[in-house]
């Protein structure tokens, strides 16, 4: 599939099989975020690969309660190494990173025949502890990843007229 293809067919999915995925997938799911550009490729980030089920529902609760999140037979966590950098264009440097590496993971679990969501409503002490991830660190989003159970479809979108501007603002 080429890239555009798996952009167009990309959902945010909340219901899961209850399928394993096999390891060497999940691999490539980890690899595609390794891959994944950084700000003067510092590459400050850990992910976080939770398959156990108790700890799935804790993430889950902990997540406001999005059942849904549980799930799904692995949840990859992303956590900031550097929450505290900023970039010279006065924009903190970890939500960039971290949304490109798991935004790299999304479009490879298409690829794979996966479904993801994106999960950032939850309480970051909660996660931290649940993780075990250092209090001084930020944990971006919790990303729960499946065999699609539905197919949901697209959402509307803006037309490129009311999102784009040439030359100026």
């Amino acid at each position: 599939m080429e890239v555009f293809e798996a952009v167009k067919k990309r959902r945010s999915v909340r219901k899961f099989k209850e399928k394993d995925i096999p390891p060497e997938v999940l691999q490539k799911l980890l690899e595609a975020a390794r891959l994944a550009p950084s700000a003067t490729n510092r590459q400050p980030w850990k992910f976080i690969v939770v398959k156990e089920e108790r700890r799935r529902k804790e993430l889950a609760e902990a997540a406001h309660r999005q059942w849904f999140i549980a799930e799904a037979p692995v949840i990859i966590a992303g956590v900031a190494l550097e929450p505290e950098r900023v970039m010279s264009n006065e924009v903190p440097a970890y939500p960039v990173d971290l949304a490109i590496a798991l935004e790299h993971i999304v479009l490879q679990a298409v690829e794979e025949g996966l479904g993801t969501c994106w999960i950032c409503a939850f309480d970051q002490e909660r996660v931290k502890e649940i993780l075990r991830v250092p209090r001084n660190l930020k944990v971006v989003a919790l990303l729960p990843v499946g065999y699609p159970g539905e197919s949901p479809s697209p959402r509307p979108r803006k037309p490129l007229s009311e999102i784009t501007s040439t030359e100026t603002f």
